[in-house]
């Protein structure tokens, strides 16, 4: 902003007054007013933060905020909507909490300026689904807290830009299952909180099992995935279910002829990205086709080497309780033949010399017993 010196007329000609004193204060006076149209009245900003926490907004305020804004907290409020260039001139933000409040639907390019994001707070509002591009763009996004809402699924895509997220929390939603390739772009992540959710221990969830033992084994952690369905693993955390206890679902994928657990009959992708060619020819200027699903992890060796030592494990039992029934029915018949033999010793001196003419194999048998 210039500051400029109004010309003032004397009685016979003009002159230019000018004082450096008022130069300053006028300059002053426009930098003050220039910072304090940047903070809405019911915030409370400094230099790099921007504090509305508990104010009962119901909309963000008409004033646009501060430019160099790192930190903009609205947690405690009744936002129920946000507009989708909402954050547009937000270049530098590197903090945004939205917690606690009414939010139901967001916009997909909300986000998409907010380059230099590293903590994303949206706990604890109205979300039963994400746009698949909502996080587009965050490649410096390392926190990201989305508990406490109703989300009922991850789509395919929403996290393919996060690589660098550390620390996710999906904890008390309406998740039943996820999908293992939503979460295969997450190569640092280290803490994952699923608690809380009404998770379906089948087929469905068996390749994200697989995915949280890779992420286990990689030294990242992984709060408590307890099943409520079926019965029999109710209570039970997934972690610790075997692996056998899935061997049903490879049935029913040969069976069905199609992957497991796939709905909406899309067709699989190909290994290169995309779908696999249908049987209808591709017409020209149409639609768009629909999104393909992405083949489910299959630890083929894994399986193999499980069922092996299974068979194995079965096979030995087999010989073993043959060998047990073996050696009863050895005890049982050595135990009737003595018997047997006593109770002939007994019935020998009652028989006396009339049997003197009988067999004389008898006899030599009376004799050695």
């Amino acid at each position: 902003m210039r500051c400029l010196v109004t010309p003032c007329e004397s009685g016979r000609g003009r002159r230019t007054l000018s004082s450096p004193v008022l130069l300053g204060l006028l300059c002053t006076l426009a930098a003050l007013l220039q910072t304090g149209s940047g903070c809405p009245s019911a915030c409370v900003c400094n230099s790099t933060e921007v504090d509305c926490s508990g104010r009962g907004l119901v909309a963000l305020p008409t004033l646009s905020l501060p430019p160099g804004t790192r930190t903009l907290l609205m947690p405690n409020n009744r936002l129920s909507s946000l507009p989708a260039d909402t954050f547009a001139n937000l270049t530098s933000l590197e903090r945004l909490d939205l917690s606690n409040n009414f939010l139901d639907n967001l916009p997909a390019s909300l986000f998409r300026e907010l380059g230099n994001l590293t903590d994303l707070e949206l706990r604890n509002n109205s979300l039963t689904a994400l746009d698949r591009e909502l996080f587009q763009g965050l490649s410096q996004l390392r926190r990201l807290d989305l508990s406490l809402n109703g989300l009922s699924s991850v789509p395919l895509g929403l996290l393919d830009d996060l690589q660098g997220l550390t620390w996710l929390s999906l904890a008390t939603n309406r998740l039943h299952a996820l999908e293992r390739p939503a979460f295969e772009p997450l190569a640092n992540l280290q803490f994952l909180h699923l608690g809380g959710n009404p998770w379906e221990c089948d087929c469905n969830l068996r390749d994200f099992k697989h995915w949280m033992e890779w992420l286990l084994y990689r030294g990242g952690r992984v709060d408590a995935v307890e099943c409520t369905l079926p019965k029999d693993l109710r209570g039970r955390d997934i972690r610790g279910v075997p692996v056998e206890m899935f061997n049903y679902c490879l049935q029913l994928e040969d069976e069905n002829g199609s992957v497991g657990g796939s709905k909406g009959g899309s067709p699989p992708c190909s290994r290169a990205g995309g779908a696999q060619p249908s049987e209808t020819p591709p017409v020209a200027d149409a639609a768009p086709a629909p999104d393909c699903v992405r083949q489910r992890y299959r630890p083929v060796s894994v399986r193999r080497a499980i069922g092996t030592v299974v068979i194995a494990g079965v096979v030995c039992g087999i010989v073993c309780i043959m060998m047990v029934a073996a050696a009863a029915y050895g005890c049982i018949y050595a135990s009737l033949m003595a018997k047997y033999q006593r109770e002939l010793k007994k019935r020998q001196p009652l028989m006396g010399d009339g049997d003197a003419d009988g067999d004389p194999e008898e006899k030599q048998i009376s004799s050695v017993a």
